[in-house]
């Protein structure tokens, strides 16, 4: 089951940017309903980058810890390692530390239509010099999931609340499909985006394939890359992701 980055930025996306708390399902931008199981981890040691208009390409490191609390109740917090250089390479930015709690309040319905629903609010908290007066972040998405045999469509989306001089409240989005193509391997792709985060900025989109192989029931390492397909130069021309995940 995959769990939630909040470490860097809304997505990929706005990592480059460096308004706005990450949602995701490692190792995709886009979340999924699914909680951790009650009683289990699920946890990331993960490092991503990405190439923008005038930028330096300098990857962050960071961990996200995942806990099921209560049944159908995840806890979920992730922690920088690594600052990382700000917009178009100016200044350094630390990703924010993050928070947030999954709740999936509808079961999903194995031999009708009905999917899995779950409510995701989550904060990102700035730190760093660099991020000195931003303000606190918060994400308000829901999210759903549908199996289909050996594949799954999850998606959704949700309001960011993003204060501060200059910078505009916005939604973000996504919506991808993966396969379970062995026992161990699953491939899966997806699109995904976020509205203006600024009064001069613009809604960036992007597409990525991403992949996961289970090597025991412990480990196992995931990776995605992603190129943007609006507002390319200042969000993403190109990104990746890469992650070593265990699951105690």
């Amino acid at each position: 089951m995959r769990g939630h980055r909040i470490a860097v930025g809304a997505g990929l996306l706005a990592l480059m940017a460096a308004a706005s708390p990450a949602f995701a399902g490692p190792p995709y931008i886009t979340d999924d309903p699914e909680p951790t199981d009650t009683g289990h981890w699920e946890n990331y040691l993960f490092i991503e980058s990405a190439h923008v208009a005038g930028g330096r390409d300098t990857p962050a490191a960071g961990i996200e810890l995942n806990y099921g609390a209560f049944e159908d109740t995840q806890m979920t917090m992730s922690v920088p390692l690594t600052p990382n250089p700000g917009p178009l390479g100016m200044g350094v930015v630390w990703a924010p530390l993050g928070g947030g709690i999954k709740y999936r309040f509808i079961e999903e319905d194995d031999d009708g239509w009905r999917p899995q629903v779950a409510f995701f609010p989550s904060i990102a908290i700035p730190v760093g010099a660099a991020n000195r007066g931003a303000s606190l972040t918060e994400l308000f998405p829901v999210w759903a999931q549908k199996s289909f045999g050996a594949w799954q469509m999850f998606g959704g989306g949700g309001f960011t609340n993003n204060p501060g001089p200059d910078n505009r409240d916005f939604f973000n989005w996504g919506i991808a499909l993966q396969r379970q193509v062995t026992d161990e391997l699953a491939l899966g792709v997806e699109t995904f985006g976020q509205g203006r985060d600024s009064v001069d900025g613009r809604a960036s989109a992007a597409v990525g394939a991403a992949v996961q192989y289970d090597f025991t029931k412990l480990w196992h390492v995931i990776g995605s890359v992603n190129t943007g397909i609006e507002n390319t130069r200042q969000a993403d021309q190109f990104s990746f992701n890469l992650a070593l995940k265990w699951t105690p």
